[in-house]
Parts: C-alpha cells; sequence; structure tokens
C-alpha cells in the first residue's frame, strides 16, 4: 500500500482529521465530532520506507491478528494491548488493512458520547444505546 492511499483511507473516514502533535513526520488521524474531542485511531510516519501504520484494536483480536500475521505485531509507544502495528510494505492485502483501519475508527468512535456519533452519522451502537 502506498502513503497517498493509506492517507486518503484515513481522511476519508466522516469527522477524520490529520494532526502532527509528535513532529512532522508523525501522521496522527484523528475523528472529531464539531464541538467534541479529538480521539486518535490511527498513527503513521508516511514517509518511511518500511511504511506501518498503528491501528486501535480489541485485545483478544489484536493477539489473534499477531499470531496469524507476522507484518502485525504491538504497536510501538502504545499499549501493546489495544494497539497493533501493521505493516504496509506488501505482504498483507490492501483490503485487509482497509478493513483494520475502519475496525480502529469504529472503536474509537463507539467510546464518543451518543450526540458526537450521531453528527457523525455513524449509528451502530447508537440505538442500542437509547434502549
Amino acid at each position: 500500500m502506498e502513503a497517498a492511499v493509506l492517507r486518503d483511507l484515513c481522511l476519508g473516514l466522516p469527522g477524520a482529521f490529520e494532526d502532527f502533535p509528535f513532529g512532522p513526520t508523525a501522521s496522527v488521524f484523528k475523528v472529531k465530532a464539531p464541538g467534541g474531542v479529538a480521539k486518535m485511531f490511527a498513527l503513521s510516519d508516511l514517509s518511511d520506507v518500511a511504511l506501518s501504520i498503528s491501528l486501535k484494536c480489541e485485545p483478544q483480536l489484536a493477539e489473534q491478528l499477531r499470531a496469524a500475521h507476522p507484518e502485525i505485531v504491538g504497536a510501538y509507544h502504545l499499549n501493546k494491548t489495544h494497539w497493533n502495528g501493521v505493516s504496509c510494505t506488501g505482504s498483507l492485502p490492501d483490503p485487509m488493512i482497509r478493513d483494520m483501519i475502519e475496525d480502529s475508527y469504529d472503536l474509537v468512535v463507539a467510546s464518543l458520547p451518543v450526540r458526537d456519533r450521531a453528527t457523525l452519522g455513524w449509528s451502530r451502537w447508537a440505538a442500542e444505546d437509547d434502549t
């Protein structure tokens, strides 16, 4: 996967934006509803030759993915229980990486207040909260 494609996938999600709180080379992709709090769902040095991305993941699934794919490891400098480091250098299929980005985004958005999820147009669990 190319860096531009990775960036476009992250920025194509509702409410997503790119920030650089860790310096000019570390792209931090966050989601924020208008008036809400921004939360990180992905982190990558898009200029690195060995392109990789850190993504949030449910702990049990994170362990399964690491066991099945040597290209997926505990994310560097992040809580390895909840974050995977994913190599994007060609070993993993692009659709799989896209799915992991979307899953990371969904986990983060699910932690937002119902009002913010609705503003983002994300309602997968919003209906469950209202019952």
